[in-house]
């Protein structure tokens, strides 16, 4: 039997950026994305915690260092700079596998979303 698993995390991020006018998608820092083992095109669960949004959407590498979380398309109406969220992606995998797995889970600075101190990643 496969389940599906929290594989990822980047919690408590703010969104920097809304840019209505893309296609569509989040771009995240790819320091964050390595931190959270996230890779560009990756399915995403946000939540906004301001607003109680959710949606769906997938990664677009963002600038090395920059702090980036842009929402953007559809989402920019959701979602406005300021606001803080949780990134999240899941796995399948085997029920015995997932007993034993550990996801990254990443806690930015919620101010700057740069890496501090990540004792769970």
């Amino acid at each position: 039997m496969l389940i599906q698993v929290i594989k990822s995390k980047l919690h408590r991020v703010s969104v920097t950026e809304a840019n209505l006018n893309y296609i569509g998608s989040v771009t995240i820092d790819e320091d964050l994305m390595d931190a959270a083992n996230l890779i560009a095109g990756e399915k995403v669960h946000i939540v906004n915690n301001n607003n109680g949004e959710r949606i769906e959407t997938y990664v677009i590498t963002g600038k090395r260092g920059s702090g980036v979380v842009c929402l953007n398309g559809a989402a920019a109406r959701k979602f406005l700079p300021g606001d803080v969220v949780i990134i999240m992606s899941y796995a399948l995998m085997d029920f015995e596998e997932a007993k034993q797995f550990r996801p990254a889970i990443v806690f930015p600075d919620t101010r700057t979303n740069l890496l501090v101190n990540n004792p769970n990643v």
